[in-house]
């Protein structure tokens, strides 16, 4: 006669560091103390996302196998359309596991954490390459015959514990297998590490699942933003400059800015931003789009990532803290912070003063010098005293930045463009919004750099070529090709389609 009796299969998608593993063992430890024959398997998925594993498990009741009369044989990895639950640790897997087929509508119970943690090619991308979270929610919904989902990074932070804690507890309160609460609580205290943080994110996991918490949040509501109250009088004249002399609905984008550009040079350099906004002319902006673009975009421009910057931004204390919350560090380990730094000859040369700049640029021998030392990159120990200081001591060459090379390029290049905006404006109020926006393709640093500005050099010259007959509708598909893959080709090919070459 034909054994119906099928085993439970559990797939768990997991990336490295989030207890994937500990997850696993955890559930097959509870079956084979419970009754059941327990298998797990584990296979690296560094083609999909690095670090991320699908770890797969199959429970099967001893009482059924001897009445059976012998052993099942378990599978070691899971069928698309054959698996009754699948623990994804982050939004991205759950999608991968849909994408695979393990997340049916007739079978699949799907528990997921709605945080997202980007994938390579999503923080590679040129422009913004995020996945939408909305879009990935509803179409992995709709997959699952029952879809278990919050932010379970949040709560595992809360409680101190780490994800798969909070994902053993969401599967407990799912109710889907066939063990106790107890029986999961006394599994995590058989561990014997970290119980008692663990005890508490699976209690909290466990109430929301069991309370049929579909992931679903009321609607936030928005606060007004309080108008900013500084106590420097100049940053105060600032704010009630913007607050007097811009509409209401471009004040925001402002005021971001010259808190930005004060934290990236001075107040004065904020002083200019607020001029080369007043000064821009924008006919034509009734709903102050236009505005607010110039604004927005002026302000990342303005604050162009040059050595400096960056050397700020890795050595500031939140970010020390940063990076000790996400390593978990506790009270007695040390945390060393390790940077990989390859600054080109060029980088180094338009951070100096600039006749010091052009002069080594110029040179021979000190060049040389230079590119040798240079040529490797060297990794600098942030969380080491000589490293700190290192590059805090480029960080405060930003006194120099008006002088460099640099700042005299970006600049230039920057009222080019705020006069090619004011002078589109007169005529057609829709391109000169796409022609703002055309800053997205300046962005990073070195040869990231490097590539944007000859992209936006490339959109530019198109843009002068086709004069008024340009459609804003095609200055934006531009921009989006400069924006698809960092060769260039895509924008080659939409120059051509256009004849604009």
């Amino acid at each position: 006669m034909t054994n119906k009796a099928q085993p439970i299969k559990i797939a768990i998608l997991a990336m490295g560091g989030e207890g994937g593993g500990v997850l696993a063992d955890w559930i097959v430890d509870m079956g084979e103390a419970n009754g059941y024959v327990a298998q797990t398997t584990s296979v690296p998925g560094v083609a999909q996302r690095t670090g991320a594993t699908i770890y797969y498990v199959e429970l099967y009741p001893i009482a059924q196998a001897d009445a059976d009369g012998g052993r099942p044989v378990l599978a070691l990895m899971p069928l698309p359309g054959d698996v009754d639950v699948v623990l994804a640790s982050e939004l991205m897997e759950a999608g991968r596991a849909v994408q695979r087929g393990l997340v049916t509508n007739d079978r699949t119970t799907l528990i997921a954490s709605t945080h997202r943690v980007f994938s390579i090619a999503e923080k590679s991308a040129l422009g913004d390459g995020r996945v939408d979270s909305a879009q990935l929610l509803a179409h992995t919904a709709k997959a699952a015959k029952r879809f278990i989902r919050f932010d379970m990074e949040k709560a595992a932070e809360a409680s101190g514990s780490v994800i798969s804690a909070v994902l053993f507890g969401a599967l407990a309160g799912s109710g889907v297998l066939p063990f106790s609460r107890a029986q999961f609580e006394a599994t995590i205290e058989r561990g014997g590490v970290g119980v008692k943080p663990s005890l508490k994110a699976f209690g909290a996991a466990f109430a929301r699942a069991l309370g049929g918490d579909d992931g679903e949040t009321p609607p936030e509501t928005v606060a007004a933003t309080a108008a900013p109250q500084p106590r420097h009088p100049a940053v105060r004249a600032l704010v009630e400059r913007v607050q007097h002399d811009f509409p209401l609905a471009a004040q925001d984008f402002l005021l971001e800015g010259v808190r930005r550009l004060i934290d990236y040079q001075d107040i004065a350099y904020a002083g200019l931003y607020i001029d080369r906004v007043a000064a821009a002319a924008l006919p034509g902006d009734e709903d102050h789009r236009l505005l607010r673009e110039t604004a927005r975009h002026l302000a990342l421009w303005m604050s162009y990532e040059d050595t400096a910057r960056v050397a700020a931004l890795k050595t500031r204390a939140t970010r020390f803290e940063r990076v000790r919350g996400e390593a978990r560090v506790q009270p007695g380990q040390v945390l060393a912070i390790n940077e990989y730094m390859h600054p080109r000859l060029q980088e180094i040369c338009e951070t100096l003063p600039g006749g010091i700049g052009r002069w080594l640029m110029g040179s021979r021998l000190p060049k040389k010098i230079v590119e040798r030392f240079t040529q490797h990159g060297r990794v600098i120990q942030t969380s080491s005293l000589r490293g700190y200081l290192m590059l805090r001591t480029v960080a405060a060459m930003k006194r120099w930045r008006r002088s460099t090379m640099r700042y005299a390029e970006e600049n230039r290049r920057i009222e080019e463009w705020l006069q090619r905006i004011a002078a589109t404006a007169q005529r057609n109020p829709e391109l000169a919004v796409e022609l703002a926006q055309c800053q997205r393709l300046v962005k990073g640093y070195s040869d990231t750099h490097e590539r944007g500005i000859r992209n936006y050099d490339t959109v530019m010259r198109a843009v002068e070529r086709a004069g008024a007959q340009l459609a804003p509708a095609t200055l934006r598909e531009l921009r989006d090709a400069a924006l698809a893959d960092e060769h260039g080709h895509k924008l080659q090919a939409a120059l051509v389609q256009h004849a604009l070459a």
